[in-house]
């Protein structure tokens, strides 16, 4: 059974297009926007997740990432 996000499908949307855009209107080669999509998580959860909390959570992030390739 898909999970429910808590987030609507539009608001989703709507800044991962923006992201997009961004790294699109700057020209960004793909290895120059996985650096600095995985330097904005890394920020993300060393500033908004507890410390004890981050490994976890990134592992989780990591698990679902490989699956989403796949």
């Amino acid at each position: 059974m898909p999970q429910q996000s808590r987030y609507s499908d539009s608001d989703f949307e709507a800044l991962m297009d923006k992201v997009i855009l961004t790294l699109e209107e700057n020209e960004a080669s793909r290895d120059l926007q996985l650096m600095v999509l995985g330097n904005v998580i890394t920020h993300i959860l060393n500033t908004q997740v507890p410390a004890a909390n981050r490994k976890a959570m990134a592992e989780q992030f990591a698990s679902v990432l490989q699956k989403s390739v796949n």
